[in-house]
């Protein structure tokens, strides 16, 4: 088992949701922590509460679509801890629409957060991974990940590039004999504000945004301290790819045995 204890981690969309979980399953485990996220009054709330426990724990204000902002956040957190041993790529947003509803621009703003925040995190981190005995990067993608459904064009977009991403660097490392781990991590209905939280497309009626968001929040169920201790615990084992949820595990299923044909199945079964 790799041990999380006196290891660093940083932790990107730590104000709360999933981020928020992750942290608390380290700080269990004695692991300090370094947090990041745009959400300031939040994220403080959040570090209080890690911080109780005994371990280091600071906080950043960190917005990942800012390029500048992430090139120079590794000094800011090197300048508080001795090392990163972590990484949790975690931040994201959500938008919803069809393809031709969301504007150019809103689909670029998702891809800055969703994607190359994860890319631009994982070069400007790198550096000090390799300074780490053994070290290990824990990308999020989705559910969306693993299926792409019909008004989820920039979000699956940006979750399937992640996962990409992700197994494409592992192999890389794995070939060169680094002691760095990578983890693709494939939440499924999380109950998180980021469905709420959604930039809806101009042109969108209100009656339709309301009942996406009500047909939506239904499926998600599982608290994100449980969706936490699941990616932490998959660290621990360092695992490749977690899915998170019988939801993602069941439709990581159906892809695979319907790879073109799947969303004919599970479409019909939210009908019912």
């Amino acid at each position: 088992m790799f041990n999380l204890k006196d290891k660093v981690a940083v932790i990107t969309g730590a104000a709360g949701g999933i981020g928020r979980g992750i942290a608390l399953a380290l700080a269990k485990r004695g692991c300090h922590l370094a947090l990041a996220d745009i959400d300031e009054a939040n994220l403080a709330k959040t570090a209080a509460e890690m911080a109780a426990r005994g371990m280091r724990v600071t906080h950043y204000r960190l917005d990942v679509s800012d390029a500048a902002q992430i090139a120079a956040f590794p000094a800011r957190v090197l300048a508080d801890h001795k090392g990163v041993d972590l990484l949790f790529n975690n931040a994201g947003v959500a938008i919803g629409g069809t393809f031709e509803q969301v504007s150019e621009a809103d689909f670029d703003w998702l891809l800055s957060i969703n994607l190359f925040g994860v890319i631009r995190m994982t070069r400007a981190f790198m550096p000090l991974l390799r300074g780490s005995e053994e070290a290990r990067i824990v990308n999020l993608s989705s559910l969306f990940g693993l299926i792409a459904p019909p008004g989820q064009t920039a979000y699956a977009a940006s979750k399937f590039a992640v996962r990409g991403f992700s197994n494409a660097l592992r192999h890389e490392l794995e070939m060169e004999g680094a002691k760095i781990g990578v983890t693709v991590v494939h939440p499924g209905g999380i109950a998180t504000s980021i469905a709420k939280n959604a930039r809806v497309p101009t042109g969108m009626n209100s009656a339709e945004v309301d009942k996406q968001l009500k047909d939506f929040q239904v499926f998600l169920r599982m608290p994100p301290e449980q969706a936490g201790e699941i990616i932490v615990r998959a660290v621990e084992g360092r695992k490749a790819r977690v899915l998170v949820g019988n939801d993602a595990k069941a439709a990581g299923l159906i892809e695979r045995l319907m790879p073109v044909n799947y969303w004919k199945l599970i479409g019909r079964s939210l009908k019912t």
